[in-house]
């Protein structure tokens, strides 16, 4: 009948309840309770919950228990976290050079990394980094909360399987996704939110294994990465990478050009915009646009010039008189 009936509902379960809680969702949580038994016992869960939103929560429970298995917002010790600070040659080649950084992180890893999560920041970058990894021979695919069901389902199934080496993920897959066999997590943007961190991290190192997490971080990243630091009450160590960002080639000498182009050809002095030409110069006749003519060349303007330009008006009338 297309009906769902929640009366006889005794356990509500709200997993990733901070983030549940924070992105708009709480009209609907209590309309959904709201249907339920008010007997029912609520249970939330989160490896995150910020102050406030710990403060929203009273609103759904009635004298809860909190049960920590560990500390808030900190990282299973089975999990090696490293970040690499990178400044870019140039802000033009900024996201190319971080692109070659990250396959170069992934090649130091070597066998140890037999599967891998990349997370980026937006979902136009997770595509980005999808495509580049698959254009140099990695074995990569995309998913992001743009694509259908079915299109997340897909790539998430082939990763699960092995089929796929690489899966480049927004936040999307950073909460309730459990793949025990994630050997590494690559972070290739700093998170914005330092708890989104943890959550990303928490992917791999998984039921007592081990795991790597690396970060890409750049200058402009300093002060989000204070606050990862922050909350998890611990320095991210700073490791040293192989890759060195190629430096601006360096222009090379050329000749000073004047405003229309031609090559200043004077080496006893650097040509000054505006510099009036000496007198004798002035008395051999300027043409249009400040050319001289010195020995049948128009100086500034091209040898390609017709002479009957470069004539000053005197120069003109004098030969229309003498050809009349």
């Amino acid at each position: 009948r297309g009906k769902l009936l929640l009366t006889g509902v005794q356990i509500m379960g709200v997993d990733e309840a901070d983030r549940m809680l924070d992105m708009g969702f709480i009209p609907d949580i209590e309309r959904i309770f709201s249907l339920t038994p008010f007997t029912r016992q609520t249970l939330f869960f989160s490896a995150t919950m910020a102050p406030e939103i710990e403060r929203l929560t009273s609103t759904f429970l009635s004298s809860p228990e909190k049960i920590e298995v560990a500390r808030q917002a900190t990282a299973s010790e089975t999990i090696e976290q490293g970040v690499v600070i990178y400044k870019p040659s140039r802000r033009a080649r900024a996201a190319k050079e971080q692109r070659n950084l990250l396959r170069a992180l992934i090649d130091g890893e070597g066998e140890a990394c037999t599967n891998a999560i990349v997370f980026c920041n937006r979902k136009t970058e997770v595509d980005i980094v999808a495509k580049s990894l698959a254009k140099h021979g990695y074995n990569a695919a995309p998913i992001h909360g743009d694509l259908d069901q079915s299109q997340r389902m897909k790539p998430l199934d082939g990763f699960r399987s092995g089929e796929i080496r690489f899966l480049c993920a927004s936040d999307v897959a950073a909460r309730v996704l459990d793949i025990p066999n994630v050997s590494h997590v690559f972070n290739f943007d700093v998170p914005g939110h330092a708890e989104d961190y943890v959550h990303r991290i928490g992917r791999t190192g998984r039921a007592g294994r081990s795991g790597k997490a690396l970060m890409i971080s750049t200058p402009s990243d300093e002060k989000q990465l204070g606050a990862i630091e922050n909350l998890i009450k611990k320095p991210v160590p700073r490791i040293e990478s192989t890759f060195v960002a190629p430096s601006a080639p360096e222009r090379a000498e050329q000749p000073a050009k004047d405003s229309k182009g031609a090559k200043n050809t004077r080496t006893d002095e650097p040509a000054k915009r505006g510099a009036k030409p000496a007198k004798s110069d002035r008395s051999r006749g300027r043409g249009r646009g400040g050319g001289r003519r010195d020995e049948g060349n128009v100086v500034g303007m091209g040898d390609h010039l017709p002479s009957f330009i470069a004539l000053s008006f005197e120069e003109r009338r004098a030969e229309t008189e003498t050809a009349a």
